[in-house]
C-alpha cells in the first residue's frame, strides 16, 4: 500500500475528547507530528511518577485532523499507520471508535475502509491517556511521538509490512535469498494475483534482479508468495560497511478464480518496497558473534527512547546524529532498551552502520510499577510482539532480539518458564536468522516469599550470587534463547561457562565505571560476545541513579556505600536526568564517554580535574555513576590548595606540566579498578595544566586545561546550515559561554533567550543539566558548565530562518538556515 505523510497541522489539546462539542469549545493548539504532548508541561514536586518520570505528569490529550479521503478511492482500502502512540490510545473516525492500542512503542495498523466517507473531509481523532499512574520506570512522553501514516492501496494489496527478505547463504560470489510477500484480498472473490519484486542496491535505479510469482489468495483472506532469487557480487552488510539494498514489489489483480481462472483486465497494482542488507548471522561458544562469517565483539550501549529536549519526539535526523556521535566513541552496537524503538532510530541504524539488540518489553505480566503494560500483557503481547518483529526483521542492523529486560517471572512465577519459551518461539516462526535474547538480572526479585526472604533486595547487587542458586532457578527461564544476557553479573561468566559449556553469554547491562577491568576479559573470551552500559546516552527519568559524592568515612553514604544516593530519596525535586551515560541529553560527550573511548583504543589523552573541597575525601558512587570530574582549572578561592587530575590514557606513561614545570611522570594503572587512568596529586595555581601521553618514549597525544577569564561573548556552533521543508528535518546549535581569549568558561550559569523567525520553530531549547525545571519548549534556559543547545525544527514551507541567542549580561549572537 502507498505510504502517506500525515503529519502537518494537527490540532492538539488536553483532556479526552468523547463528543464534537468538546471540540468547539477548545481550539486547541496547531502542530506538526511527531509531537510529545508532555514535555512542554510544567514539572512538579509532587509527581505521582517522582524520579521515575523525572517530575513529569502524565494526563490526558487529543489530536484531531480532517482529512480529505478522495472519491476515487471508494473501491480501494484505506488505513492509519502508528509506528508507536504513547499510550493507550483510541481512534475515532467522525465520532466513531475504529481502534485502540495500549503499548505505547509497538507499531499498529488500524484499517479505516469501512469508516470513512469518501470524497469528503473525515475527521480523525485519537485520543491518549497517560494518566494511569505509575506507568514505567522512566519518561515515557505522551501522544503521537512518532507521527502517522495515511495508507491507501487497492482491495488485492501487500499487506503492511509484510514483505520480508532473508539472507539463506552467501557463497561462490552470490547471495541466496529468499522473500515472503503478505497479499490481502479484501474482496468478495478468490482471486490470482502476480507479485513481482525488483531488487536494487539502495540510491540506484538500475534493477539488479527481477523475480515473480503468482499466487492463489481467497476471498477475505492473506495469502504468502515465497520466492527465491539470488544477487551476483553482493556487497554485504555490516557495521563497518552499511550496504543497503531495496526490494520494490509490485502486486497485480489477475482476476477471479471459480473453478476455473477468469481473467480480468484491469490496471490495479499495488506497490510496497522496503530496504534490506544482505547478511548472515551466527553465534556459539567457539567462534562467537559471526556477522558475515567474521567475529564480532559488540561494544554495546543501552538507549532509552526519548530525544532530550524534544522529549520523546522521533526524528530521524535525531537518530541519526546520535548514533553518528556513539560510533565516534567507539560504539558499534545499541540496545533498545527497554522496548521496541522508532523506525527513524532503526533506519538510521542501517544507513550509518550500528548493530542492534531489539527489544521488546519491560513488564510480562507480573507489574514493575502500577500502572505499566503487565495489565495488557497476556491479552495483547503476541499481538504486539509480532508487529514489532515484522516491522523490524528486514533492517540488516538488528542482530539480536531480546523478549525482555529483568522479567519478574524469571523464576518462573506467573507461568514465566513457559510464558518465556514461548516469546522466543514466537520470534523464531517470524524470523529465524537471528538469535534471542533476554536481559536477565539476579533475582533481587522474581521469587516467592520463601525464597526470597534470604536474598538482597537491592536493584541489580550482586549479594547471593556466592552459589548456584541463580543458575538453576533461572535455567528453565532461559530455553529458547539462544545467548543469554547478563545483566550487571560478569562474575559468574566463567563459573557459567563450566556449567552451561555451550551458552553464549552477552553483557546485556554493565555498570559504566567498571568498563576498564571488564572489557580486556570479555575480548579473551569467546563465548562472551559483548558488553552494554548502561547508559550511552542521558535520557529523562530514573532521575540520579548516576551520582558520586565525597564525604567522610563516617557520613551516612560512605556507609550504605552509596546507595543512600538512589531515588527516589536521593533524587529529589528537581532531579530530571539519569546522569549516568557517556552522553549528556544534548549530545555532549561526557568524562565517562572519555574513559571507555580510551579502553577502546582511542589514543587521545583527556585530562580532568576534581575539586579541591573534595580532596582527601572518601568517593561514593552510585552503581551507575562516575568519578565526579572536571573539564576545568577555574577554582578561585582555592590557590595553593591540594588539587586531583585524573587522566584517561591507552599509553604507557603520563606526564603532568603546571605552568611550564613539570610535575612528574607515572606509568598508566593497568589495575582494577580504573585502568588506562592516573591519577596526579598537586596544588591549584591559575594558569595552565598540560597532561602528555608516551609510548616507547614518544609522544602521543595531549591534553590541556586552562584558567579562564569572566563570560565576555557567546558562541553558536551550528551543525548544519540547510533543512528540508518536510517538517522533519532539525537543526542543532550549540551554544557556547567564552571569556575574552575563546574559551568555553565551565563554570558560566547564564540566563539564555531564544528568538526564532522564519519558516521553522524551536523544537527544544535547555542544556545538559541533570537537575533542572527547565520547560525545553519556552525559549529560556540557563547554560550549564558554560554550554547550552538549540534545535531547529523545519516546517513545510522553504525560506530563510533566524536564530537569535541573548546571554545576559554577556551579548548576543545570530545564525541563519536555509530551508530548502
Amino acid at each position: 500500500m502507498k505510504n502517506i505523510s500525515i503529519d502537518e497541522k494537527w490540532v492538539f489539546r488536553n483532556g479526552y475528547v468523547d463528543n464534537l462539542g468538546m471540540l468547539r469549545d477548545d481550539p486547541g493548539v496547531e502542530v506538526n507530528l511527531p509531537h510529545d504532548g508532555m514535555i512542554g508541561t510544567k514539572v512538579q514536586p509532587d509527581a505521582p511518577a517522582k524520579a521515575d518520570s523525572g517530575y513529569f505528569v502524565g494526563g490526558l490529550t487529543n489530536y484531531t485532523k480532517y482529512l480529505m479521503i478522495p472519491k476515487e478511492w471508494e473501491n480501494d482500502c484505506v488505513g492509519l499507520k502508528f509506528d508507536g502512540a504513547m499510550m493507550n490510545v483510541t481512534i475515532e473516525v467522525n465520532g466513531c471508535k475504529v481502534g485502540s492500542q495500549h503499548y505505547g512503542y509497538a507499531p499498529f495498523y488500524v484499517d479505516l475502509t469501512d469508516y470513512v466517507t469518501f470524497g469528503k473531509e473525515n475527521r480523525i481523532t485519537i485520543n491518549c491517556n497517560t494518566s494511569m499512574y505509575v506507568n514505567s520506570r522512566w519518561y515515557t512522553g505522551s501522544g503521537l511521538y512518532r507521527g502517522a501514516i495515511l495508507c491507501h492501496g487497492p482491495r488485492v494489496h501487500a499487506v503492511n509490512d509484510g514483505i520480508y527478505v532473508k539472507t539463506r547463504e552467501v557463497a561462490d560470489g552470490y547471495a541466496f535469498l529468499e522473500a515472503e510477500v503478505e497479499v490481502a484480498n479484501s474482496t468478495l472473490e478468490n482471486r490470482l494475483a502476480e507479485i513481482i519484486l525488483v531488487i536494487a542496491r539502495d540510491g540506484s535505479e538500475e534493477a539488479n534482479c527481477t523475480v515473480k510469482r503468482v499466487i492463489f489468495i481467497g476471498a477475505g483472506k492473506t495469502e504468502t508468495a515465497h520466492i527465491a532469487f539470488n544477487v551476483k557480487d553482493p556487497e554485504l552488510w555490516d557495521a563497518e560497511n552499511p550496504n543497503l539494498y531495496k526490494v520494490k514489489a509490485q502486486v497485480k489483480n489477475l482476476g477471479v478464480y471459480r473453478t476455473h481462472f477468469l481473467p480480468q483486465d484491469n490496471t490495479e497494482v499495488d506497490e510496497a518496497e522496503t530496504l534490506f542488507g544482505i547478511r548472515t548471522i551466527t553465534a556459539d561458544v567457539i567462534r562467537g558473534l559471526r556477522i558475515n562469517g567474521k567475529t564480532v565483539k559488540l561494544k554495546g550501549g543501552c538507549l532509552h527512547h526519548d530525544n532530550g529536549l524534544l522529549g520523546a519526539v522521533s526524528l530521524y535526523e535525531t537518530e541519526a546524529r546520535k548514533v553518528k556521535k556513539l560510533k565516534e566513541v567507539g560504539f558499534n552496537a545499541i540496545r533498545t532498551a527497554h522496548n521496541p524503538p522508532s523506525a527513524a532510530l532503526v533506519e538510521a541504524c542501517d544507513r550509518l552502520g550500528m548493530y542492534i539488540f531489539d527489544e521488546a518489553f519491560d513488564a510480562w505480566g507480573m507489574a514493575k510499577r502500577g500502572g505499566d503494560y503487565s495489565q495488557f500483557f497476556i491479552s495483547d503481547w503476541e499481538k504486539d510482539l509480532t508487529a514489532f518483529v515484522k516491522r523490524d526483521r528486514n533492517h540488516p542492523s538488528v542482530v539480536i532480539w531480546s523478549t525482555g529486560n529483568e522479567i519478574p517471572e524469571r523464576g518462573g512465577l506467573d507461568n514465566g518458564y513457559e510464558l518465556a519459551t514461548k516469546l522466543a518461539e514466537t520470534i523464531k516462526k517470524l524470523d529465524g536468522t537471528r538469535p534471542v535474547s533476554n536481559g536477565i538480572c539476579s533475582l533481587w526479585s522474581g521469587l516467592d516469599d520463601e525464597l526470597m526472604i534470604n536474598q538482597s533486595q537491592k536493584q541489580n547487587s550482586a549479594e547471593g550470587l556466592h552459589d548456584t542458586s541463580w543458575e538453576t532457578i533461572t535455567e528453565p527461564f532461559t530455553n529458547g534463547l539462544d545467548i543469554v544476557g547478563y545483566n550487571y553479573m560478569e562474575g559468574l561468566y566463567e563459573r557459567d561457562h563450566e556449567m552451561f559449556p555451550e551458552r553464549v553469554i552477552l553483557g546485556s547491562e554493565n555498570f559504566p565505571k567498571e568498563i576498564g577491568f571488564r572489557w580486556p576479559f570479555v575480548e579473551k573470551r569467546t563465548y562472551a560476545i559483548g558488553d552494554f552500559t548502561w547508559t550511552a546516552w542521558d535520557y529523562i527519568g530514573e532521575a540520579g541513579i548516576g551520582k558520586a559524592a565525597y564525604v567522610d568515612e563516617d557520613d551516612i553514604i560512605a556507609k550504605t556505600n552509596g546507595w543512600v544516593l538512589m531515588p527516589g530519596t536521593g533524587s529529589p525535586y528537581p532531579w530530571r536526568c539519569a546522569n549516568d551515560a557517556d552522553f549528556d541529553i544534548t549530545g555532549h560527550m561526557l568524562p565517562q564517554g572519555a574513559y571507555r573511548s580510551v579502553v577502546w583504543g582511542s589514543p587521545k589523552t583527556h585530562l580532568f580535574s576534581q575539586r579541591p573541597e573534595t580532596f582527601g575525601k572518601k568517593e561514593c558512587t552510585t552503581m551507575w555513576g562516575f568519578p565526579e570530574l572536571f573539564v576545568s582549572w577555574n577554582y578561585a578561592g582555592s590557590e595553593n590548595k591540594d588539587i586531583r587530575l585524573v587522566v584517561f590514557s591507552n599509553a604507557d606513561e603520563v606526564e603532568l606540566i603546571v605552568n611550564g614545570n613539570s610535575v612528574g611522570k607515572k606509568p598508566v594503572s593497568t589495575e582494577f579498578p580504573m585502568p588506562n587512568s592516573v591519577k596526579f596529586d598537586t596544588v591549584y595555581v591559575p594558569g595552565k595544566v598540560e597532561a602528555i601521553s608516551y609510548k616507547d618514549g614518544k609522544e602521543v597525544s595531549r591534553d590541556t586545561l586552562v584558567t579562564t577569564g569572566a563570560p565576555a561573548k557567546i558562541r553558536l556552533i551550528p551543525e548544519k546550515s540547510t533543512l528540508k521543508a518536510d517538517g522533519h528535518d532539525a537543526a542543532y546549535i550549540g551554544i557556547e559561554i567564552l571569556d575574552n581569549e575563546g574559551n568555553v568558561v565551565p563554570g558560566a550559569e547564564i540566563e539564555l533567550v531564544a528568538e526564532i523567525t522564519g519558516n521553522a520553530f524551536l523544537a527544544g531549547f535547555g542544556s545538559g543539566n541533570p537537575k533542572t525545571d527547565d520547560n525545553y519548549t519556552d525559549g529560556e534556559t540557563v547554560s550549564f558548565k558554560g554550554r547550552a543547545m538549540a534545535i531547529v525544527r523545519s516546517g513545510y514551507e522553504k525560506g530563510t530562518v533566524t536564530v537569535k541567542i541573548c546571554a545576559k549580561g554577556v551579548g548576543e549572537a545570530h545564525d541563519a538556515l536555509e530551508i530548502i
